[in-house]
């Protein structure tokens, strides 16, 4: 069986969709002149090269497609000729597809082709407000005063908050966001100290959101904390390694003094927010955590139990960048911060302001450093 591999030009013209393989082109030739010398006349080509092509696919695929008798009007064989006709079956049934697949691709090149579209590659722990921002930024109407509009095109990778910076530090974005909690502990220091670097990494305001249990309809096992999860043995769904939500969840169960062990269901995870509250929807599991917009948009109840901080990440480099720039620029909108303000459980929170390490990450303190050498 032959595996087919899909191919496209870019072109002034406006022809019509077709996914064609240059060997039809030359069968229908051959087939209406009747002869390789009129096919490749057609086809503003040589006799060679068409015929050096010809010789080329029936190797390729292990069957004949041209009946070669000196001095006869080159005639297909049958195999040609169901090759020809698989080719017309496909385009008749797939035009509306073909069309469709076209037009998406024509959206995402007219992008390049546009001066006053700016692409920012985002990696990211997910997040229901980046989906929005998404949508604000492309649009490129609300943009600061004194500021020309243009469009910011968002492309976001969702993956954990750890694997995004990773992902920042070896150049496949730039730019990552990630969350921790206000006042953030040691284990949050362990995750993310050594991937963040002073000099090197600037930080940007983008939200405050809550944090909490998401539980059924009702709250039916009354859990208002860890410690009744744990004392209920409720089944808990919990979120992937190097996941921001599972380091904060690391952090809540030390301040709580509790033990990953002790948690019914801490080896269980899903991949985000929403994984986690369809799952408690379905009834797989009895709690997870996450943030109020997942659990409302299932009908689930959520119980807040702390608050976040959810910043970007760039290089400092980066901040020259007109996409980081147009993107900074639309963050401190109003449009903007009304809009996030919407989604249940966030708030804007120095929405684009370029900020220190120290200020948003509290173990980055050089003066209680400095203090303790000269002690």
């Amino acid at each position: 069986m032959h595996r087919l591999q899909l191919h496209y030009t870019l072109s002034r013209d406006n022809s019509p969709a077709l996914v064609r393989n240059p060997l039809i082109d030359l069968l229908q030739a051959v087939s209406s002149q009747g002869s390789i010398s009129g096919g490749a006349r057609a086809l503003g080509l040589s006799y060679r090269h068409v015929w050096g092509e010809l010789k080329r696919w029936e190797n390729e695929l292990g069957n004949e497609l041209v009946i070669w008798e000196k001095g006869q009007s080159a005639l297909l064989t049958d195999f040609g000729n169901k090759l020809m006709w698989a080719e017309r079956q496909a385009q008749a049934r797939l035009a509306p597809q073909i069309e469709a697949l076209r037009s998406e691709l024509e959206r995402s090149y007219a992008l390049a082709f546009d001066s006053s579209v700016h692409v920012v590659t985002l990696y990211a722990s997910h997040d229901d407000a980046l989906s929005a921002l998404r949508e604000h930024a492309l649009r490129g109407d609300a943009l600061a005063p004194g500021h020309e509009p243009c469009q910011v095109h968002l492309d976001i990778r969702f993956t954990g908050s750890v694997d995004a910076i990773r992902a920042l530090n070896e150049g496949r974005c730039v730019m990552a966001g990630f969350h921790t909690l206000l006042g953030t502990g040691p284990l949050t220091k362990r995750s993310y100290k050594p991937l963040l670097q002073p000099g090197q990494h600037k930080i940007i305001g983008f939200a405050q959101r809550t944090q909490g249990l998401m539980v059924a309809r009702g709250n039916p096992l009354g859990l208002n904390s860890l410690q009744d999860v744990v004392l209920r043995r409720a089944r808990f769904t919990n979120r992937t390694l190097g996941s921001g939500t599972r380091v904060v969840l690391d952090e809540l169960l030390a301040q709580a003094s509790l033990l990953a062990s002790d948690v019914n269901g801490y080896a269980h995870t899903e991949p985000s927010h929403a994984a986690v509250a369809q799952a408690v929807a379905a009834g797989q599991c009895d709690v997870g955590l996450g943030i109020a917009a997942a659990a409302r948009q299932v009908g689930l109840d959520f119980v807040p139990l702390a608050d976040e901080r959810y910043q970007l990440v760039c290089l400092k480099s980066a901040l020259a960048q007109p996409g980081i720039m147009a993107l900074l620029q639309l963050l401190q909108t109003r449009a903007w911060q009304d809009k996030i303000a919407l989604i249940a459980g966030y708030a804007a929170q120095d929405s684009g302001q370029v900020l220190s390490l120290r200020k948003v990450l509290p173990w980055w303190d050089y003066r209680r450093k400095k203090t303790a050498l000269m002690a």
